[in-house]
């Protein structure tokens, strides 16, 4: 598969990955392949379970966060993530996601969001500290694990309370 995107500067945020060829909603934008295990979290990492963390190759590492983005992910036969066009996508602009897609938990970026979205939320969070309604607007376009580690806390919460009132 050819790609259809480029590294290029990314007006005060450094670098960005921006669409050589215009994407529409559904369309693969970018195929992920794992690139090295890691022990632990940081800014370039990818989740793909509860207490595991990647490298992306290629590109997907340079793509930027946005609290309203373009592309959203879908775990491969790998278990890398592909980045899919949630919304239409022209030519020369910037290819983003949401970190919350494919992390859990956030604590190593800024305290404030650079993304300059209208819809931005402030600062760069994980899943776990997404409102329902962004959940549900994401729905079918972030890594699975997430699901099921919000129904794991879930369940956690409920069985403290449970022993709280025995």
């Amino acid at each position: 598969m050819k790609d259809w995107f480029e590294l290029r500067e990314s007006s005060g945020k450094g670098e960005g990955v921006f669409a050589t060829k215009s994407f529409k909603i559904g369309d693969t934008v970018m195929v992920g392949a794992i690139k090295e295990t890691l022990n632990r979290n940081h800014s370039h990492a990818s989740q793909i379970g509860e207490n595991k963390y990647v490298l992306h190759a290629g590109l997907i590492i340079k793509v930027n966060h946005s609290c309203d983005p373009n592309c959203g992910i879908k775990v491969n036969i790998t278990g890398a993530h592909d980045f899919f066009a949630i919304k239409d996508i022209s030519i020369s602009e910037e290819i983003t996601f949401d970190y919350a897609m494919r992390n859990y938990k956030i604590s190593y970026f800024m305290k404030k969001c650079m993304c300059g979205s209208k819809r931005c939320r402030g600062r760069v969070t994980g899943w776990k500290d997404l409102p329902d309604e962004k959940k549900k607007e994401y729905k079918g376009f972030v890594a699975p694990y997430l699901l099921e580690l919000d129904a794991k806390h879930s369940l956690e919460k409920v069985s403290g309370i449970e022993k709280v009132l025995v």
